[in-house]
């Protein structure tokens, strides 16, 4: 590997990630237009969280195709933080695009998803039931080496929140209950899609999509994903110059997939996005770790354990990105 020192122009820094936005702008959406003629399709469908990925997704769609051809849906559901809704409508509002809710809340409920979840969380939990919320965290890989071990926290209709070590069995029945919810979603934006003729537009950006931080034919699926390569401080900086509004532009990231609050370190990944950005873009450009180190704020054992961390969770879910094994390739369609 080559090792530098420098981002290109000057010692590493979060200024090395800075991009042109204008041409940056005008590359995503040519793109798009060119992945559209090639699918025959006349426009993008897409979920709309009000979080700044699904939001700078938005206006890049509407910058691709127009405000007409760009259909949005809200879809809370039983855990949903009413402010993502909220957040959502403003965004609509503000690029001109149509949009609607599918609360998918009934839909999960008919399908056990609440109640599977909470079975498993019983299983630690004996008193976890109605006026009860949780989520799951993750141990901080800064904190020490070896394996992310996950915890439940729950709160009690007192409000009082307790914290619980999970075993693989609780761990894995809790998140496949929970990942009902990105399916749903996405069976809905494929069912508005189908009828419109158009493409599913999926959001994550490039930290999400290289550590596997999305549910299999869930969120993971699309037709299109524009923003894919960009570090999520590259998609803050798009935000502004896309007049994406300043208050989603504040809002910290958070999953909102568990009924108490959530933030994306807490859940996945070892440190707030912007110094993630700082050492994954150094990993991948073979930057000193020194270096690394001093830009991101951490010391070089810690640099260490998030790139640990990284390269472990491309592991762990490189599974995410195949698609369905064949015993042989069919050679007729292969090229396509």
């Amino acid at each position: 590997m080559n090792i530098r020192t420098t981002g290109g122009n000057g010692p590493f820094s979060a200024e090395t990630l800075t991009i042109d936005r204008a041409a940056e702008t005008d590359r995503i959406v040519s793109a798009l237009r060119g992945q559209l003629r090639s699918m025959k399709k006349r426009g993008l469908v897409l979920g709309l969280s009000g979080g700044i990925d699904s939001s700078v997704s938005v206006a890049l769609a509407v910058r691709a195709v127009g405000a007409k051809n760009v259909f949005c849906l809200f879809m809370p559901e039983n855990d949903s933080d009413p402010e993502s809704l909220r957040f959502g409508r403003l965004v609509a509002e503000t690029f001109g695009v149509a949009a609607i809710v599918e609360d998918i809340g009934p839909t999960l409920k008919a399908m056990g998803c609440y109640e599977r979840r909470d079975a498993f969380i019983r299983e630690l939990v004996p008193d976890y039931g109605d006026g009860w919320a949780s989520k799951v965290v993750i141990a901080n890989a800064l904190e020490g080496e070896g394996y992310n071990i996950s915890s439940l926290v729950v709160q009690s209709p007192e409000g009082v929140q307790s914290k619980h070590r999970m075993p693989p069995s609780v761990y894995l029945g809790v998140v496949a209950a929970t990942n009902m919810k990105q399916r749903t979603r996405k069976q809905v934006e494929y069912y508005h899609a189908d009828r419109l003729n158009f493409a599913v537009l999926g959001t994550p950006n490039r930290l999400e999509y290289d550590q596997g931080f999305f549910v299999k034919n869930g969120d993971g699926a699309a037709d299109v994903k524009p923003i894919a390569h960009l570090y999520k401080s590259q998609v803050y900086a798009l935000a502004a110059h896309l007049g994406v509004p300043a208050e989603v532009c504040r809002r910290p990231p958070t999953t909102d997939t568990y009924s108490l609050e959530q933030t994306q370190e807490e859940f996945y990944f070892s440190l707030p996005y912007d110094r993630m950005d700082l050492c994954l873009y150094g990993l991948n450009h073979g930057i000193e770790i020194e270096a690394v180190a001093k830009a991101a704020g951490l010391t070089v054992v810690q640099v260490e354990r998030v790139w640990a961390d990284i390269a472990a969770k491309r592991k762990a879910t490189r599974y995410l990105h195949l698609g369905p094994q064949l015993v042989q390739p069919v050679e007729e369609i292969a090229g396509y």
